[in-house]
Order: structure tokens, then C-alpha cells, then sequence
């Protein structure tokens, strides 16, 4: 079966195994929510200190697209699923699950060794666990291939 993500695009993307090593890949480095034990104030705020120092070095090194760990459960806005065509909302987060996303990092890094090493530094800064997926191609931002500058 054709990923989703290729159905969406209306075309087979080429694996980033196949591509040569000089292309740079998108790589999605998750935690979730449930995944963080239970920390007093001032050890949130020591971890929060120590990821920051981790961002910097991704922006020195420029592989940082975009990060945000500011999720959890009660961050969800509302639920939407598809019911006769049309999109129906749920306000809250009613989405059947046991886990919710608690926040990530978007990089751009030549390989997954690479990718391996980020998610690595922010385990062991933050003490809980990452997640690291790999893109199947380049996606879409806001003003890229739009036109807008």
C-alpha cells in the first residue's frame, strides 16, 4: 500500500535511503506527555535551562527547523473526525488515546546518526525519553513554493 503521506502528495517520493549522503533530512524528535515523571518546580526549570542549551547548539549548528514543548493534555483545543464528509468538532481532548504529544523538535540533519545524536542530548539533559522519526520527503512550510516572500 502507497504511505499516506504519498497519497496526500498525489506521488511517490524517493526513500532518503536512496538519496545521496549530501541531502540534508527532516527528522521528528517526540516525547509524550506520559513519558515525563512527575518533577518539582525549580527541576522543571533546571531541565527547561538545560534543553535551552541543547536548542542553542542546534541553532549553532543550524540543523534546528522548529521545537515546541510547551503540550499536554490540556492543551488540546478539540477533536475532529469525519462523519458523512464533513469535519465534526469535539471541543477538549476527546481523541480515544493513552498517551498526548508533550513536544518536539524539528530538525534538518544529513542522516539518521545525526538525528540519533539530537534526540540523544535532550534524553539525557531532560532525563526522559525521546522518540525519533524520519520524514519521507521534504514537506511544506508557510511561504515556501507559495510565492510569498
Amino acid at each position: 500500500m502507497q504511505p499516506f503521506v504519498d497519497m496526500v502528495w498525489g506521488r511517490q517520493r524517493p526513500s532518503p535511503r536512496n538519496q545521496e549522503e549530501t541531502i540534508v533530512t527532516e527528522y521528528l524528535i517526540t516525547f509524550n506527555d506520559e513519558w515525563v515523571p512527575e518533577h518539582t518546580a525549580e527541576e522543571l526549570r533546571e531541565k527547561a535551562g538545560a534543553a535551552r542549551a541543547v536548542i542553542e547548539e542546534m541553532l549553532a549548528e543550524d540543523v534546528l527547523i522548529f521545537t515546541n514543548g510547551g503540550l499536554d493534555r490540556s492543551t488540546a483545543v478539540c477533536s475532529v473526525e469525519p462523519v458523512g464528509g464533513k469535519p465534526v468538532f469535539t471541543d477538549g481532548p476527546y481523541v480515544e488515546t493513552k498517551e498526548h504529544l508533550g513536544g518536539f523538535v524539528v530538525v534538518d540533519v544529513p542522516d539518521d546518526e545525526a538525528a540519533r545524536y539530537w534526540a540523544g542530548r535532550l534524553a539525557t539533559v531532560l532525563d526522559w525519553p525521546q522518540e525519533v522519526h524520519r520524514f519521507r520527503g521534504a514537506g511544506q512550510a508557510r511561504g515556501a513554493g507559495s510565492g510569498k516572500e
